[in-house]
């Protein structure tokens, strides 16, 4: 079938994975200060110049289509944060203010109705033409990108936008600041009528239809110099409102499996990676590479939970989706599958240590660590589920089927997939785990035409888990099963309760942590009690770098920005810092 892609609530570049969150900002809530920040600009690049290309695995696979459209859901990595950039970049490892990019400061009015910003002066495309307030306005304003929740941004003058919003709009800070990448005007006004479709021959309209594969014209630190089905280089922007970077040259390679990057990686091939290695001594006992761990995303089982919006099959019953909770012995798949370098899970999805303030009293702080599959029969039990001669559970003569799908080469997820699969089945449920490609499961997330997947919650990058409840667990922000979700979309679950979207709209529109609070907790009671993503753990995050040719690195010491090669717009600010060994 033919799905149509509309202008959307765009608030981040789908492939990239970057997410949106809430900046819980006074009326001063800014970069720098109370008053409106006054930061000066991103980390300055260490070390020396140097000709040695920087090899960058981000996770892609081959053949790469070309595409550093940051609208496209298949836009590579490259162009969120190396090419095209942020306001303001966010760390998501701290509660830290924001690191200016484009804009220097940021300031709220009294009711949170609108949001003043002050633009960095002597910034150029890499086309020589000059960035200016008009391109902001436009990379917010446009038909096929302009958010809902946005009533206008205006060029109060050329260095200063104002947005403004029919309601207090706290919430959608990093929204504005820290997710949505600023594009020329000039280049893609040209664009805007643009039509095509997709890998699959879905339809496509306006920016998101378009490559922008020539010569993408940003702000960021590299310009695009060639691309191939295999790999793609860019060279430094020497006009670079930050400083000529000091690494010459990059190279984004295409590789289809984690065993086959870990190789090229321990051999000293690629430069910067973040990827799953169950072993990173055998990378780092060379004293070559630098390694840090940093858990952060929700590892959780996607569910198409909701019948209305057309989901099919056993787990669109809550009684199957809790029972399949309670059968998961989630201490064996973390020291198992990820080896030990993953974190417990809260099940209201606050990230632990860092988010513990949100969690509602009377909800459980983190998923039961061991399987209770006593547990799951009772619940399987009062639901009007009998086991059948083989002992798997079923109703009306039709046993519960289900069938778990992950990205084949992703082994940390093949592997949690398969003992999900025997402690399914030692509860009485009957789970198929099976891999499936990349375009596969990203085709089966949009669409929503799967049962369960196993996939990540993109964390958020403040303390604070509204990103997550509003963009996974709110009604809008998805589609029918069959309707592709829109770039921004990420309910890949189908959920849609009204309780929970009416607490969502009312913590978006207070400062007041107590109020917050409040809505939290109605939030919390719903998704624990549906569980339509059933959570796993918190992923370790590994990233590995080669500190014999290059320096400036995030480390535990200096742990600047989240360091991880593919996420924007932060990869962007570290490929600013590097410079070379001395």
């Amino acid at each position: 079938m033919n799905r149509r892609i509309t202008r959307g609530r765009w608030l981040m570049a789908a492939a990239a994975l970057t997410s949106v969150t809430l900046l819980a900002a006074g009326c001063s809530g800014s970069a720098g200060g109370d008053e409106g920040g006054d930061g000066t600009g991103a980390p300055a690049a260490e070390g020396a110049a140097t000709d040695q290309e920087l090899v960058v695995w981000a996770g892609t696979q081959t053949p790469i289509t070309p595409n550093f459209n940051p609208y496209a859901v298949g836009v590579l990595h490259l162009a969120n944060g190396g090419i095209y950039e942020s306001l303001f970049a966010y760390n998501k490892l701290q509660d830290v203010d924001p690191t200016p990019m484009l804009a220097e400061s940021f300031e709220w009015n009294e009711d949170g109705t609108e949001l003043t910003v002050r633009l960095r002066d002597g910034v150029t495309w890499n086309d020589g033409e000059p960035f200016t307030a008009d391109d902001v306005v436009y990379s917010f304003t446009n038909d096929t990108v302009k958010p809902a929740y946005l009533d206008d941004a205006v060029a109060k003058d050329g260095s200063t936008v104002v947005f403004s919003f029919a309601e207090p709009a706290y919430a959608n800070e990093f929204a504005i600041l820290g997710s949505t990448y600023i594009v020329p005007e000039h280049v893609f006004s040209e664009h805007e009528a643009d039509a095509g479709e997709d890998a699959e021959g879905n339809a496509l309209t306006g920016l998101v239809a378009w490559d922008n594969a020539e010569a993408p014209v940003g702000t960021g630190p590299y310009v695009l110099d060639t691309a191939s089905n295999a790999a793609y280089t860019a060279k430094a922007n020497p006009d670079y409102w930050g400083g000529a970077p000091k690494v010459a040259s990059l190279r984004y390679v295409g590789i289809d499996a984690n065993q086959s990057a870990e190789d090229l990686l321990t051999t000293g091939q690629i430069d910067w990676t973040t990827m799953f290695v169950p072993d990173p001594e055998r990378v780092t006992s060379t004293g070559g590479f630098g390694y840090v761990n940093t858990p952060v995303d929700p590892v959780v089982l996607y569910t198409c939970s909701n019948t209305d919006l057309g989901c099919e099959g056993a787990q669109t019953d809550v009684a199957v989706r809790q029972a399949l909770d309670a059968a998961i012995d989630r201490s064996a798949i973390t020291e198992k599958a990820f080896v030990g370098l993953a974190k417990p899970i809260s099940p209201t999805f606050a990230l632990l240590g860092r988010d513990d303030k949100w969690i509602a009293d009377g909800m459980p702080k983190e998923s039961p660590q061991s399987a209770d599959a006593a547990a799951a029969g009772t619940i399987l039990e009062e639901a009007g589920y009998t086991k059948d001669a083989d002992g798997f559970y079923g109703k009306d003569g039709k046993p519960i089927t289900l069938t778990l799908t992950s990205v084949d080469g992703w082994s940390d997820f093949n592997n949690a997939a398969k003992l999900i699969e025997e402690q399914a089945k030692a509860a009485g449920i009957k789970l198929t785990a099976s891999t499936i490609s990349w375009n596969e499961f990203a085709d089966a997330r949009v669409s929503g035409e799967f049962e369960l997947i196993m996939g990540g919650v993109v964390g958020t990058s403040l303390a604070d888990p509204f990103q997550i409840y509003r963009e996974w667990f709110t009604g809008d922000y998805t589609q029918k099963v069959g309707t592709a979700l829109e770039p921004g979309e990420w309910n890949i679950s189908r959920y849609d309760d009204d309780e929970v979207n009416a607490a969502v709209q009312a913590a978006s529109e207070t400062n007041d942590e107590a109020a917050k609070k409040e809505a939290y907790a109605t939030v919390q009671e719903h998704i624990v009690e549906d569980l339509p993503y059933i959570p796993i753990v918190v992923n370790g995050t590994q990233t590995f770098f080669n500190t014999t040719k290059f320096t400036g690195w995030p480390t535990e010491e200096d742990m600047y920005m989240f360091p991880p090669s593919w996420q924007g717009p932060s990869s962007g600010v570290v490929l600013g810092k590097l410079g070379g060994a001395e």
